[in-house]
């Protein structure tokens, strides 16, 4: 029997959670009435197996994009994103995101949305005891016969996400899945994420606008300009959790986040 150690560290990746995802050199356009309307410009930036990496940035400045063009959901004008050194070219269950909406069915419970993804795959019949799994990791093991209308707005968020993690995913995407719950959701979501995060060991990408949200939960924050967007600065958050909004160091990174974005008397 070959060894662990024996192994490549390609062969290695298989064995470990999360992804290093690497963004060199990338730039994107929509077509816009037949003229180039540019988003990104000359993105480079790399995220570590089992980092948590959030996207900051104005509003429309292209940060969603990015997200999908890591995603696999198109394809970059210019410029390559790999996946352990690997060109991405569509996309792979390795690779989920998770939306600001649920987008649950209405039709179905909470257990049957949740086991969307596995149905998909085929892996329903060999995989079913993960469902309940994932709806006790995220808290819902008493409501898997509930449906979307008869959940809160952080309820639903939860059952999105553990229709993300029932995949196991090696990478996380994360496009303001916060952004519609109301305030104290939003905080006690905030920490679940990060515990969910902790304790499965995926990598996770994060676009939200709200800089202490960043601060709280992120190893990193990237800060990007206005669109076309370029990465103005890349901060590292090397702060143990739980995490505190009355840290000095974070406010002080706050007061920092908000000069790069033009806000310096916001804080």
């Amino acid at each position: 029997m070959v060894s662990l150690a024996q192994t490549s560290a390609r062969e290695r990746a298989a064995f470990e959670p999360g992804v290093e995802i690497a963004v060199e050199e990338v730039s994107h356009s929509f077509d816009l009435e037949g003229a180039p309307l540019p988003v990104l410009d000359g993105v480079s930036f790399a995220a570590a197996r089992g980092e948590f990496v959030a996207l900051l940035g104005p509003s429309g400045c292209g940060k969603s994009t990015l997200l999908r063009l890591v995603a696999g959901l198109e394809p970059p004008t210019s410029g390559v994103i790999t996946e352990n050194g690997r060109r991405i070219s569509g996309p792979d269950p390795s690779r989920v995101v998770v939306f600001q909406d649920p987008t649950l069915f209405p039709w179905r419970n909470v257990r049957d949305n949740v086991a969307l993804g596995l149905e998909a795959q085929g892996l329903l019949k060999t995989r079913r005891s993960r469902i309940d799994e994932t709806l006790r990791l995220v808290g819902l093991e008493n409501f898997t016969k509930a449906y979307p209308h008869q959940l809160s707005g952080g309820m639903a968020q939860r059952v999105a996400l553990a229709r993300a993690l029932v995949n196991d995913p090696d990478l996380l995407i994360l496009d303001e899945p916060l952004g519609k719950l109301d305030s104290l959701t939003r905080l006690s979501m905030q920490g679940e994420i990060v515990n969910l995060w902790r304790r499965a060991g995926f990598t996770a990408l994060l676009v939200t606008h709200d800089v202490e949200e960043a601060l709280l939960m992120a190893t990193r924050v990237i800060v990007f300009s206005e669109r076309p967007a370029s990465i103005k600065a890349d901060i590292a958050i090397d702060k143990p959790y739980p995490r505190h909004r009355d840290d000095p160091d974070l406010i002080a990174r706050r007061r920092e986040i908000l000069g790069l974005l033009g806000l310096h008397d916001s804080w």
